[in-house]
């Protein structure tokens, strides 16, 4: 059986671990000083090479030391092992030496060769030795997979309990050396669950928090997995496939981060900012900062939103045909010349006949180069010809014949003419705003329906006056890309990826032509006119048909009796994918209530003050367009409440917060209650999926308030539960 020993200021143990803590503390708050108080190799202003470096150093240095700074609401260790006495850790071929912000991966003795504390960085006592591992640190793997029935040469685990301000107050002890047991079969629940169980259920208030301590052996095995190939993970709600691409970019940037580097970084593209609000704790506390966060309107901005879309219009100009829309559009623009090119050079006129050039440019048109390139390349190729010409004829030539023939107005002239300019958003706009260069580029492509469907409205003087929505900036983006090649990424977590059109998929491939990607996203939670029904068809428009798809459907947060009721809305959603389950048994965290109309608000108003009552966070979920309303409402009820969307801080300006159901993929509350579900599904066309996201918010309870009819799947959970509606 697990050892448990209560919180008690009186237990030594207690008293010991928290002097080590303390030791800990201590030692990082060292080795942040050192790096803060490291000095440039030279200070000489004279030297621009030393100037360089020490430029350099002093970006690495703000950068190392940001990494280093201690978070006071953070444990700064929440595991340790026991190993036999004696026993020698190596370092794993391939992992780090010295590598990453906080230190080595593994050293060959600790102070106390049989304890390895696992925490968030790695500390050491300013001798090399280490106090504290790096959670990503091959021997860390131990923590998360050692188990009875595969000790991994572990003798004990012990897993920590801390307060709300990272007070060490519990430990609990796991024996896995022992002979196993009955109750040590997998899956088979010890008390040694109760510290780890503890922690994933702990109430929680403001944004999301890291699950480094929590982190299960089917997570663990995602976040560990090599940068490639692309993994694409197919989570149900609450689990954790967010927290598994957040962990798996901190530990690629433990152990590749100087490839990365080299490779342009790492990025996280969300669904929205108040997503982004919501993780943009995880990886500071992880050591990892300076991690780029981003949406794909983000990415692709060229030109200012202005709009929303129709929906179909929206379809169309998601697919994947207006690449080649654009594509034609764009190379239809080189035309080769009706007239003899004729050059005065000194006394003489050197000619190029017209089929000559025209053959130059079809020859370039072939090649796979960028647009923007070609101008620069036909200079060369005509520079060349009349070199040839000149040659040819007896006359001399050197070195710089050909520079001054590439100078020259008329040739510059003619290859202005041949192969004009293209800016991308002036394309776009041209493209989209007269209807027959639209019809020559969509022939054949796009019908005579779909292409008066995504012509821009009124009639834009230019791009500052159009009217531009999110669709067109993946439109812009494609154009932009043909014309120069855009600057790329080591690796790209995208979650919420179900959303993405195969354009907006195309904006993402850009920019990881060399790189990886981990691609979240729940096919059940796809609301967006382009969401996909298979993961292979997105990956194929990510340029990542190869990717490793995996599976997550337990859900560790989501209590099983919420799963279960917003499961029955799959059938109908998403009816190839299988029924998450959930590990946790929340009796009695379902509620559905149902009110008249003329009480329905009232209604919503109590149920958010009976939420109150409790711990933790409570997000109170309506259409969007009843949103402002309800918070309204709610603060003039006496309740303080924060409306997501209005401030980028709403997630922590009040325990209370009203949410869009646009907004609330990716947030998670400890209780939730949903106004009107009938409204939420009747907003839009995938209004179902909608309300499927929005039911699986709560990881304690859920109160469903409601005056319309509920869709027949969960008016059916109502009649078959007596006493459900309270």
């Amino acid at each position: 059986m697990a050892e448990t020993v209560p919180d008690s200021v009186a237990d030594p143990e207690i008293r010991s671990e928290r002097a080590f803590l303390a030791e800990a503390r201590a030692a990082l708050a060292r080795m942040h000083e050192d790096v803060v108080t490291t000095e440039s190799v030279q200070d000489s202003a004279e030297d621009a090479d030393y100037t360089l470096i020490n430029r350099i150093l002093d970006m690495d240095r703000k950068r190392r030391a940001a990494a280093l700074v201690d978070l006071p609401d953070v444990p700064l260790f929440f595991g340790r092992l026991e190993y036999p006495p004696g026993t020698v850790y190596e370092d794993e071929p391939g992992a780090p030496s010295g590598g990453g912000p906080t230190g080595p991966a593994a050293h060959t003795r600790t102070p106390h060769a049989d304890r390895v504390y696992i925490g968030r960085r790695h500390v050491h006592d300013g001798l090399g030795d280490p106090l504290v591992i790096d959670w990503r640190a091959p021997i860390s793997a131990a923590f998360y997979r050692a188990s009875a029935t595969d000790p991994q040469g572990v003798l004990r685990r012990r897993r920590y309990g801390f307060s709300d301000t990272a007070e060490l107050t519990a430990y609990e002890d796991e024996p896995l050396a022992a002979a196993p047991r009955p109750d040590d079969r997998p899956g088979a629940k010890t008390l040694a669950d109760r510290l780890l169980h503890a922690e994933i259920e702990r109430p929680r208030t403001g944004p999301m928090r890291d699950i480094v301590a929590t982190i299960q052996p089917e997570q663990d095995d995602l976040v560990r997995a090599p940068l490639r190939p692309t993994i694409c993970v197919q989570g149900a709600p609450g689990t954790g496939k967010t927290a598994v691409g957040l962990h798996r970019i901190a530990y690629l940037l433990y152990t590749e981060r100087d490839r990365l580097r080299r490779d342009g970084g790492v990025a996280i593209i969300g669904p929205n900012r108040s997503f982004l609000s919501y993780i943009r704790r995880v990886l500071p506390a992880l050591g990892e900062v300076g991690v780029r966060q981003t949406t794909i309107e983000e990415l692709a901005a060229r030109v200012p939103v202005r709009r929303a879309e129709d929906p179909e219009a929206e379809r169309v100009k998601g697919d994947a045909r207006m690449a080649e829309v654009i594509r034609r559009d764009l190379w239809s623009l080189p035309t080769p010349p009706e007239d003899t090119l004729v050059v005065e050079r000194g006394s003489r006129r050197w000619r190029i006949p017209a089929h000559e050039l025209a053959e130059v440019l079809d020859e370039l048109r072939t090649r796979d180069m960028a647009y923007g390139a070609g101008p620069n390349l036909l200079l060369h190729r005509i520079a060349h010809l009349l070199m040839r010409r000149i040659e040819n004829s007896g006359e001399s030539v050197d070195s710089g014949t050909l520079s001054a023939l590439r100078r020259n107005r008329t040739v510059s002239a003619a290859v202005r003419a041949m192969w004009p300019k293209a800016e991308p958003v002036r394309l776009v706009l041209g493209l989209l705003t007269d209807p027959d260069r639209l019809a020559r580029a969509a022939e054949g492509l796009l019908t005579p329906e779909e292409q008066r469907r995504v012509l821009l409205p009124g009639r834009p003087r230019g791009p500052k006056s159009a009217r531009w929505s999110v669709a067109d900036l993946a439109l812009i983006d494609e154009a932009a890309g043909l014309i120069e090649r855009p600057d790329t990424l080591g690796h790209i977590v995208v979650d919420e990826a179900q959303d993405l059109s195969p354009m907006q998929c195309r904006v993402i491939a850009r920019r990881c032509a060399r790189g990886s990607l981990t691609v979240l996203g729940d096919i059940a939670q796809g609301t967006s006119p382009s969401a996909v029904d298979r993961w292979e068809r997105l990956l194929a428009h990510l340029g990542q048909p190869d990717a490793h798809l995996a599976v997550l459907d337990r859900g560790f947060r989501v209590p099983a009796q919420i799963i279960d009721f917003a499961a029955r809305l799959l059938p109908e959603i998403a009816p190839g994918l299988g029924r998450p389950t959930g590990v946790r048994q929340g009796a009695g965290s379902l509620r559905v209530t149902a009110a008249p109309a003329a009480q329905r608000a009232g209604a919503v108003v109590a149920a958010c003050r009976a939420a109150l009552a409790g711990e933790g966070s409570v997000g109170v979920i309506t259409a969007e367009a009843d949103a402002a309303g309800l918070a309204a409402r709610l603060r003039a009820e006496g309740l303080e409440t924060a409306l997501v969307g209005e401030t980028e801080d709403a997630l922590e300006a009040a325990r209370l917060v009203c949410v869009p159901a646009t907004l609330a993929k990716g947030l998670e509350f400890d209780a939730v209650v949903v106004d009107e579900p009938a409204r939420i599904a009747a907003a839009e066309a995938r209004g179902l999926n909608r309300l499927y996201v929005v039911l699986t918010r709560a990881v304690t309870s859920l109160h469903v308030v409601h005056s319309e009819p509920l869709p027949p799947a969960l008016a059916a959970y109502a009649e078959e539960t007596p006493g459900s509606a309270g």
